[in-house]
C-alpha cells in the first residue's frame, strides 16, 4: 500500500471508526473507558458537526453498534446497576457543556452588536420563531411527499395549504426582523444579527435561500438537537421530582394484612 493510500485509510478510519473499515476490536466491552459514553447513552456531539465551522474532529473513543446493543441489553437486564446512572450523568454533563459554551459565544456576539437588551430580546425571539417555522415547513414538505406517494391527494392538498400559510408567516417574521435590525443599535449599520441557537452571524441582506440553508444547515440543526436533548433531561428530572414517593414498608405491610 502506498503512502498516500495509507494516509487516506487512516483518515477514513478516524472519521468512520475502525469497524467501518473492516477492523473489529473484540476485546472492548461496553463499560471500557475507550468506549464513547455519549454514543452509548444517545448522541455523540462529534457526529453532529462534521464538515462545519464547529467540526470537533473524529471522536477519540469507540463508536460500535455491537457495544451499544450490549450496553442497552445490560441496562434492560439490570437497570439498578450504578454504572448506568453514572454514564447518564456524564452524558448530560457533556451535552450541557457544549450548549453552555455556545451560549457564551452568543452573549459575546450580542455585546459586539451593541444592541439594547430589549432589541436583543426581540431579535432573538423573532429568529427563534423563524427557525421553528422553517423546521415546520421542512416537516410539512416531507409529509406532502409521503402523502403523495401513498396516493392521498386530499390530505396532501391540505398539508400543502398549511405549508403555504407557514411560508407566508415566515416572510412576515423576516420582514419584521429586517426592519428591526436596520433601525436598532450599531448593528443597524452593520445589518447583522446573531442566531440564538448556534451563535452564527446572519445578515438581513441574506436571501430566503441563504436563510433556509442556515436554519436547515448541519451546525444549526446540531445545536438545535443538543438543546432539545437538554430540555428533555430537564423535563425528566422535573417528572421524577414530582412523582409520588414509593410506598413505605408500613404501608405495604398494612396492604398485605388487609
Amino acid at each position: 500500500m502506498g503512502k498516500l493510500a495509507e494516509m487516506q485509510r487512516k483518515l477514513l478510519e478516524q472519521m468512520m471508526g475502525p469497524e467501518a473499515m473492516g477492523i473489529t476490536n473484540t476485546h472492548l466491552e461496553w463499560y471500557d473507558d475507550k468506549v464513547c459514553r455519549n454514543f452509548l447513552c444517545g448522541t455523540c456531539p462529534h457526529t453532529l458537526f462534521t464538515n462545519t465551522k464547529m467540526d470537533l474532529g473524529a471522536c477519540p473513543k469507540s463508536h460500535t453498534d455491537r457495544l451499544k446493543t450490549e450496553f442497552l441489553a445490560a441496562k434492560e437486564k439490570n437497570p439498578n446497576d450504578p454504572r448506568f446512572e453514572q454514564f447518564q450523568r456524564e452524558y448530560e454533563s457533556n451535552i450541557f457543556a457544549f450548549v453552555d459554551e455556545c451560549d457564551r459565544r452568543i452573549k459575546t456576539a450580542h455585546r459586539r452588536l451593541e444592541k439594547t437588551p430589549e432589541e436583543n430580546a426581540k431579535t432573538t425571539n423573532l429568529m427563534r420563531e423563524i427557525g421553528e417555522i422553517e423546521l415546520a415547513i421542512q416537516g410539512g414538505t416531507e409529509k406532502i411527499e409521503q402523502l403523495g406517494e401513498q396516493g392521498k391527494v386530499e390530505e396532501s392538498m391540505k398539508e400543502l395549504a398549511a405549508v403555504e400559510a407557514l411560508k407566508a408567516e415566515k416572510a412576515d417574521k423576516e420582514r419584521e426582523l429586517q426592519n428591526l435590525t436596520e433601525t436598532s443599535g450599531a448593528s443597524g449599520h452593520q445589518k447583522l444579527r446573531v442566531c440564538d441557537v448556534c451563535g452564527a452571524y446572519l445578515s438581513v441582506l441574506d436571501s430566503d435561500r441563504r436563510l433556509a440553508d442556515h436554519f436547515g444547515g448541519k451546525m444549526h440543526l446540531g445545536y438545535h438537537e443538543l438543546r432539545r436533548m437538554l430540555q428533555q433531561f430537564r423535563d425528566e428530572k422535573e417528572k421524577r421530582r414530582n412523582a409520588p414517593p414509593p410506598p413505605s414498608f408500613s404501608q405495604c405491610k398494612l396492604t398485605l394484612t388487609s
